[in-house]
């Protein structure tokens, strides 16, 4: 019976160094290479289908830019940012794992393989997938302990169908929701990067524009009043507001394993969407479902970030998500300028607001409520605040204690009969 083991396939340095190494390390007699598509740039199935060729493998390219797509938005009605930037690369791979895994499947691969190192993030998202199955998952950069160096020399002495590992003087992953550029120099925090790195964002200038997005039960349905599938909204955002440098982000961000790395990532449709959602959402949820639903959506982008995307708590923060969301419909106005993409108008059927009730312009709240009606409410607020100071300072005198000896709160120049009699009378007017 023949071993096959299916690799999840770039066709850079890593992963063509795997393909000779899961025959002669790991014993497998065939390897199928697999590409998932979320997006990226056409020269980069190029690359993979010529070096599949000279390696003389089978290459399985799935097209999963839908499922990704639909996936991005789901976070736009999470407002899902990891550390100040929106999840891109995450949520990319259990995308493309579990693409991989059904051509394993279905090819009768007793093997699933991947080129993550062991110190990232991507090892723990594949294999989260992966080891749900009842394949064996190989990582030999990891379990090798591989580093670049040997791999270009590996690749070097094989000459296998790579430029020795020169593929460019970065790290890049891009999808339709992002692109990350780390390595090199990049890897010194102190290290100011220049316009090279960017490839989805102009320089801002002066330049602005205002453009409108329709949402519906929290989704994006159209730009300027045109419908778009989710796809051709995304790419037609990264090209416009990225025109205007819009969503840069440079962020010393901590890995799932503890170790903090510096990312660069660009991300233009993704905080512009975002950034609506947010405006729309603000206008149509009360108070208590906003605060609440922070800490769901925090949640949310911590298991996303992890890659963890069909867990029970998923499932049960999407349902909190939904709920809220059934009301986040309505047009929201958003600026470019400056390299932002800033909201300046929202509009909801759904608004929790009254111009009439909140403008200064007029007398009353409403028909049943008077400005006065506040005048209560003002004597309760802070009052347990006022009354604990005021204690503390009793306490405080009583003992001897001022703010410099380490005691809570400032001496009182009052004598402790002193303020328990002000304290009464305070307590008496409230």
């Amino acid at each position: 019976m023949t071993d096959t083991v299916a690799l999840a396939f770039s066709g850079g340095l890593d992963t063509t160094v795997c393909v000779p190494l899961l025959k002669e390390e790991y014993g497998y007699d065939e390897v199928i290479a697999v590409t998932v598509d979320v997006g990226q740039p056409d020269a980069e199935f190029t690359e993979a289908e010529e070096t599949a060729d000279a390696l003389g493998l089978d290459i399985h390219v799935i097209d999963a830019k839908d499922e990704f797509a639909a996936l991005a938005l789901d976070a736009v009605r999470a407002n899902a940012t990891y550390q100040g930037y929106p999840l891109g690369t995450a949520l990319a791979r259990p995308v493309i794992a579990k693409a991989i895994l059904s051509v394993a499947e279905a090819e009768g691969c007793t093997g699933i393989a991947h080129g993550c190192t062991g110190k990232g993030n991507d090892q723990l998202r594949f294999e989260a997938v992966w080891r749900d199955s009842d394949l064996e998952v190989i990582a030999p950069v990891r379990e090798l302990g591989l580093t670049r160096e040997w791999e270009q020399e590996y690749a070097a002495e094989r000459d296998l169908p790579v430029e020795a590992g020169k593929g460019g003087d970065y790290s890049i992953d891009t999808n339709l929701w992002s692109r990350s550029v780390e390595g090199k120099e990049l890897e010194e925090p102190s290290f100011v990067p220049g316009e090279d790195i960017y490839e989805w964002t102009e320089l801002p200038s002066a330049a602005t524009e205002e453009i409108e997005l329709t949402f519906e039960k929290g989704y994006p349905v159209a730009l300027n009043g045109e419908e778009y599938d989710d796809v051709e909204l995304i790419e037609t955002l990264n090209e416009l507001a990225g025109s205007y440098g819009v969503g840069r982000t440079d962020v010393m961000e901590d890995r799932m394993l503890g170790l903090k790395v510096r990312e660069n990532y660009e991300h233009p449709a993704a905080t512009t969407l975002l950034n609506a959602h947010q405006g729309l959402e603000d206008l149509v949820l009360t108070k208590e479902e906003r605060s609440f639903k922070t800490q769901v959506d925090n949640q949310w982008a911590e298991k996303g970030y992890q890659g963890l995307i069909d867990g029970p708590l998923m499932k049960a923060l999407d349902a909190f998500i939904a709920t809220t969301n059934e009301r986040v419909t309505g047009t929201v106005t958003i600026r470019f300028e400056g390299g932002q993409a800033r909201v300046v108008g929202r509009e909801s059927p759904y608004a929790v607001y009254s111009a009439e009730a909140a403008s200064f312009n007029t007398e009353a709240v409403t028909g049943s409520i008077e400005q006065a009606d506040a005048t209560g409410v003002a004597k309760y607020h802070g009052f347990q605040e006022r009354l604990a100071n005021r204690r503390i300072a009793a306490a405080n005198k009583e003992q001897g204690v001022t703010a410099t000896d380490g005691g809570i709160g400032e001496e009182s120049p009052l004598s402790g009969t002193d303020i328990d009699q002000t304290a009464k009378k305070q307590e008496e007017d409230e």
